[in-house]
C-alpha cells in the first residue's frame, strides 16, 4: 500500500522511517507546510518524495501527524477522498477530533494515539524505532469502517506496538493523568527555577533528579498549548488532584509529621510495583 504522512516532525518523521522498512508498504510520501521542515525532511531522506495535497489524497493510507487543531482543519481538505482510503490521526487528545470528523469521511477515519515521543520536535528529532514496543490507543473504533480499522491494526501490529481500545473521552481523561499533567508540572518546575535571581547557581547543581523532572519542559510550546486547550477540563482535574496530594505532603512537612511523610513517600514508591 501507498502511505502519505502530513506533518514530518518527530512523530511523522519517525513513523516514515519505520514504515519504509515494512514489506507491504510500496511508498511513503510526505507533506509539511513548514518550509524548513520540508528541507530537513529531504536532507534526512525521511520520505520517498515531498508532495502536494492532491497527491496525498490519492494514497491508500493518510497519517495526520500534526497538532490537534491542525487535524481538525485538515478535515475539510480530505472530504473527497476515496471511500477506500484510510485516514489515521496521531493526535494527543481525541474527543474534539472525533466530534469534528465530517460525516462524509467518518468510515475512513481511525482515531489513534501512539503513547510515545521525546521532548524534542521537528524532522531533526525523528528517530528509528520510536514506535516499537510502545502503546497505541485506538478510539471509538466501532465507528470506523471495517477495512479501515483492519488496516490500522495491521500497520500498528507491524510496527510492534501494543494496541488498546477505548472511547475518546475515556482516553482523554487517562491521558491527562499520564501525559498532560506531567508536562504541566515539568513546565512549572522549570519556571520556578528560572524565576529565581540566582538561577544559574541553582542550575549548576542540577543532577539526575532535576534533569529527569524538567526534561519535558523542552517540549514544543505550540503543541502543548494546543493539547492543554483541547483537553482543558481533564487537565485541570488532574492538576487539582496533584495539588491536593502536594498540599498533604507540604502540611506534613510543615507540622513535622515525619511518620506521615514517610508513608506518603512509600505510597508513591508503590507506583513502580505496577510499572516495573
Amino acid at each position: 500500500m501507498n502511505i502519505a504522512i502530513i506533518g514530518l516532525g518527530l512523530m511523522g518523521g519517525s513513523l516514515a522511517l519505520s514504515l519504509k522498512k515494512l514489506n507491504f508498504i510500496k511508498s511513503v510520501i510526505g507533506l509539511d507546510h513548514n518550509a524548513l521542515h520540508v528541507e530537513q525532511a529531504k536532507e534526512l531522506n525521511l520520505v520517498d518524495k515531498i508532495v502536494k495535497l492532491d497527491e496525498v489524497k490519492k494514497a491508500d493510507v493518510i497519517f495526520l501527524a500534526i497538532p490537534v487543531d491542525g487535524v481538525i482543519k485538515a478535515f475539510d481538505d480530505l472530504k473527497d477522498v476515496s471511500e477506500n482510503t484510510t485516514i489515521i490521526d496521531l493526535g494527543s487528545t481525541k474527543s474534539k477530533i472525533v466530534a469534528s470528523i465530517p460525516s462524509e469521511i467518518r468510515k475512513n477515519f481511525v482515531a489513534a494515539h501512539p503513547m510515545t515521543g521525546t521532548e524534542n520536535f521537528g524532522p531533526l528529532a525523528a528517530v528509528k524505532g520510536l514506535y516499537e514496543g510502545s502503546v497505541v490507543v485506538l478510539c471509538d473504533l466501532e465507528n470506523s469502517g471495517i477495512p479501515q480499522a483492519n488496516i490500522a491494526k495491521k500497520i500498528f501490529k507491524a510496527l510492534k506496538m501494543k494496541k488498546y481500545f477505548m472511547g475518546a473521552s475515556e482516553h482523554d481523561r487517562h491521558a491527562a493523568f499520564i501525559s498532560h499533567m506531567p508536562h504541566a508540572i515539568s513546565y512549572s518546575i522549570a519556571n520556578t527555577v528560572m524565576n529565581q535571581e540566582n538561577k544559574h547557581n541553582i542550575l549548576a547543581l542540577a543532577a539526575g533528579g532535576f534533569r529527569s523532572m524538567s526534561r519535558l519542559a523542552k517540549s514544543s510550546a505550540t503543541m502543548w498549548e494546543d493539547i492543554f486547550r483541547q483537553n482543558k477540563g481533564n487537565v485541570l482535574e488532574a492538576i487539582e488532584l496533584f495539588e491536593d496530594e502536594l498540599q498533604i505532603l507540604k502540611k506534613n512537612i510543615q507540622e513535622e509529621n515525619w511518620k506521615d511523610v514517610h508513608e506518603n513517600i512509600e505510597g508513591g514508591n508503590r507506583l513502580h510495583d505496577i510499572l516495573d
